[in-house]
């Protein structure tokens, strides 16, 4: 049937075969001050749904209420016992009240289970493991004697299942933390779900493991101490790890598997409180979280697949005197106790646990909805679904350009030319929604006004996101106001503004899947929505009758904001806290930055550019540029300092450090004391000179040429030393007690290119060692972990070795082997420092570094403690 358009007729090729009103496609703009409250219904929309969700927890069940609520989680019997823990204060491996006191206190709230145990129906076995060994971890040999665990079977009489699952948590803490939120929250959690099993009769398939392990921080010997040493270990099919990046708060789930999805079908089907994401275990898997848990022990020691769960709010007390007692509620000891509970229930009973490799079916691509429902499907899955819609949507995108080009009587190759190039303005439009952050953080970096967020989260709107929505919509709203619409209607100009985003995230879709990154279901959950108004808009004809259509498109746009904004807020509010500790020569703002680029992307791709429905969309952006402006001056200003105290803080750590060395034939040739100071942010020491005397600190860069370690003690991971400062002081620092290095023997063994020398090593429960052979010679053999020398290529000298021993303070003997090309072993030979930490806060500071102490800003903490240091050359 024939067409008309504006009274005339069409016929033969050019005939229409869809018959519109014309004037109802090229109705005009909506009026521009509806643009404002469509923007703001986003920000409400923000305001009101994903925030309060996001925060939302189960209100805490009390000792009184627990008759009427029989077999839930009690959170007040778990707070009173968190209270008995964190009043320990730091609890530290070595120390007395890590290796005595807190054990003590384990055991007897255990025999408390015991007492109330349904010995009719379960078997309970209780012991205390002192564990030694030695492995390889993060570039250095970790070589621990005499940790402790408490360790709980509890098993059903009735059961013969050789298959347990394993729940572990740790009590030790950083020096200087209480550690009530880093980890004692989950300890006291998982007293009180041991007890709840123990008390309710129900019988269970397979028997539990509570690991109450005393040694994460070190890190992680407790758990390395239990899988490559316990008898239990080798039946242990299955694991609940719960740890802490914060204090209060929700648990994410961030780690799961590997290759065991039937673990998330137990989440989903008994967490009460979902809360997870696939995206933050691959950025975890990634490094850009600066934290690690005993998971990645169990995994790769034990290969025993499992959930990691941590809590993750409020990570600025993390790891600082501040993680106290009072800063976990009620509710939040609720929300980990159900979902705990839930767990060991589902996964004790799991027919899989059986024959867990079975179902060892691939990774699984997981996350939750707000809180409200959990999602997860494998990997094959993912697969199947990014392709299928990925290529759907870019078909779907060809229908509509071509039904548009029927309708206007244009051809489809003037259409695919405006797609082509309103695509090429969508990509420059996501680039610059990546890169006007990202130049908003550099800024702030070259004027030293990093962190300005800190203390203050909110201004991330201004000076992130802002920018990042201006960038997004900038190329479009430019083109679509200086371009004249006589062959195509604006409206379809701005349909296919959309056609073209959707085009962009099909590809990138694509692209992160051929990665194999499972985060691609981040984009795929925007197509879906696109798709569903795309395909409603084709079948009611909604395209042809002006902007109608966008109504359905701003519906559908609902959901995926909501998840989006929440997942981005999620992990802004949980790296904000981390920026605190990326060290000094990493700019956090960018990392910052780049989260609300890529969050501005995916939440308002296909919302944001629909501000050209609006008469001067150029006026919205101007409005977005001024709250942008205003932001940048608040953000100069004194609200825009970083830190804040007790709430907000800076961390400053440094070690009162006495250091010797010792030359081949015994002699001193330089002696002295000093603070070493290892800061964790960006700002450096500028925030400290005003409340400090700073005058003398110098970088210690130049001497990690000269020296071996740079000459400091290092502590852990040491890669960051040559941004290590130093300041010296006159007086000696007075160490509580010495460290001590006893040469025992050098033999040179048959062949005479090779030679043994034996050391016994005595101090503090945290040593280290760095061995550096010179030139010609080569490190054979020792008494540690082999992994370091059986890959030179990799692990090059210096070479560390963290020493630390638990409840048995026995001397440490060791032994090295080295070869020498020369035979020639009556002159030096390698290069050896020696280092003593004593973090115990029983150890005394001398006067004169607690007066330096004291004048620590109360904006900043530290974790400190004296050291001493030396360098032999043998």
């Amino acid at each position: 049937m024939g067409a008309t358009r504006n009274g005339k007729s069409l016929s033969g090729s050019e005939n229409l075969i869809i018959e519109v009103d014309e004037d109802k496609i090229r109705c005009k703009q909506y009026s521009w001050y509806f643009a404002p409250i469509y923007l703001l219904f986003w920000v409400g929309l923000f305001f009101a749904v994903i925030y309060p969700l996001f925060q939302a927890l189960p209100t805490g069940i009390k000792i009184s209420e627990e008759a009427d609520k029989p077999g839930q989680f009690v959170a007040e019997r778990a707070q009173e016992i968190l209270l008995q823990i964190s009043r320990l204060g730091p609890r530290v491996v070595g120390d007395v009240d890590n290796e005595v006191t807190v054990v003590n206190l384990l055991l007897a709230e255990i025999e408390k289970v015991r007492q109330v145990l349904r010995d009719d129906v379960y078997e309970m076995e209780v012991e205390v493991q002192r564990a030694s060994g030695s492995y390889l971890i993060k570039g250095l040999t970790n070589h621990y004697q005499g940790v402790q665990n408490v360790i709980v079977r509890l098993s059903t009489k009735s059961s013969n299942s050789t298959s347990y699952l394993l729940v572990n948590s740790h009590y030790d803490t950083k020096p200087g933390s209480p550690g009530a939120g880093d980890d004692a929250a989950m300890v006291v959690v998982m007293l009180e779900v041991l007890r709840l099993v123990a008390v309710s009769g129900d019988p269970f398939l397979h028997p539990i493991i509570f690991l109450f392990n005393g040694a994460e921080e070190q890190p992680m010997q407790g758990s390395h101490g239990f899988i490559t040493q316990h008898r239990w270990a080798a039946n242990c099919k299955a694991l609940l790890n719960l740890d802490s990046a914060g204090a209060g708060g929700r648990d994410l789930l961030f780690q799961g598997g590997p290759n065991h999805p039937w673990l998330m079908e137990h989440y989903r089907n008994s967490a009460p409180h979902p809360f997870a994401t696939t995206t933050a275990e691959e950025m975890f898997e990634a490094g850009i979280i600066p934290s690690d848990t005993d998971f990645r022990i169990f995994r790769d020691f034990g290969v025993v697949p499992g959930l990691d769960m941590a809590g993750v709010y409020n990570g600025f007390v993390y790891h600082t005197k501040f993680d106290r007692y009072a800063v976990i509620s009620l509710d939040s000891l609720q929300n980990s106790g159900d979902n705990l509970l839930a767990l060991v229930w589902s996964i004790s009973n799991a027919e899989e646990m059986y024959d867990t490799e079975a179902h060892a079916a691939g990774h699984a691509v997981f996350f939750d909805f707000i809180g409200l429902f959990f999602v997860h499907y494998q990997e094959s899955t993912s697969l199947a679904l990014n392709l299928f819609f990925s290529f759907g949507a870019i078909l779907l995108v060809c229908i509509s350009l071509w039904r548009m080009s029927r309708v206007t009587g244009q051809t489809m190759g003037t259409y695919a030319g405006v797609f082509g190039l309103l695509f090429l303005l969508a990509l420059a439009g996501a680039l610059l929604a990546v890169a006007f952050p990202l130049l908003m953080a550099t800024f702030y970096d070259w004027g030293n006004r990093t962190l300005t967020y800190f203390s203050n989260s909110w201004l991330v709107i201004g000076l992130y996101i802002c920018p990042s929505v201006i960038g997004l919509v900038l190329p479009m709203t430019l083109y679509l106001t200086h371009t004249k619409c006589n062959k195509i209607p604006h409206t379809y100009y701005l349909h296919i503004v959309g056609h073209a985003n959707c085009v962009l995230l099909a590809i990138l879709c694509l692209g992160a899947t051929a990665l194999k990154y499972r985060s691609a279901y981040l984009f795929l959950i925007s197509l879906i929505f696109y798709v569903a108004a795309l395909i409603i808009n084709l079948l009611t004809r909604l395209h042809c009758r002006g902007y109608l259509w966008s109504l359905v498109l701003i519906v559908f746009q609902i959901i995926p904001f909501i998840y989006h904004a929440y997942l981005f807020h999620m992990f802004i509010l949980i790296l904000i806290p981390m920026t605190g500790r990326f060290g000094v020569s990493t700019n956090p703002d960018i990392l910052i930055g780049a989260l609300c680029g890529f969050g501005t992307i995916l939440a308002l791709s296909f919302a944001a550019p629909l501000i050209n429905v609006f008469r001067r969309p150029n006026c919205m952006l101007g409005g977005l540029a001024l709250v942008m402006f205003i932001f940048c001056m608040i953000a100069v200003s004194d609200v825009g300092f970083p830190y804040r105290p007790k709430t907000n803080v800076m961390r400053a750590d440094f070690m009162q450090v006495h250091r010797k060395f010792f030359e081949y034939n015994g002699s001193i040739s330089h002696e002295d004391s000093g603070y070493y100071f290892h800061l964790g942010d960006r700002n450096k020491e500028a925030p400290l000179r005003d409340h400090m005397n700073l005058t003398n600190l110098v970088r210690l860069g130049e001497d990690c040429d000269s020296e071996l370690m740079c000459g400091i003690p290092c502590y852990r991971y040491c890669s960051a030393r040559e941004h290590a400062l130093w300041l010296a002081r006159e007086e000696p620092v007075e160490l509580p007690y010495p460290t001590v290095l006893e040469f025992l023997s050098k033999t040179v063994l048959s062949g005479g290119y090779q030679v043994r020398y034996e050391f016994r090593l005595t101090g503090p429960p945290n040593m280290g060692l760095f061995f550096k052979p010179l030139d010609g010679v080569k490190l054979l053999r020792w008494t540690f972990a082999p992994a370091m020398l059986d890959n030179p290529a990799t692990y090059r000298p210096p070479l560390e070795v963290m020493l630390t021993y638990g409840i048995d303070n026995t001397p440490i003997e060791f032994f090295v082997e080295l070869s020498k090309d020369d035979g020639n072993f009556n002159e030096p030979v390698f290069e050896m420092g020696v280092s003593g930490h004593y973090v115990s806060p029983h150890d005394k500071r001398d006067a004169l570094s607690l007066e330096f102490l004291a004048t620590l800003p109360d904006f900043a903490f530290s974790m400190e403690w004296p050291s001493s240091y030396e360098r032999h050359i043998f």
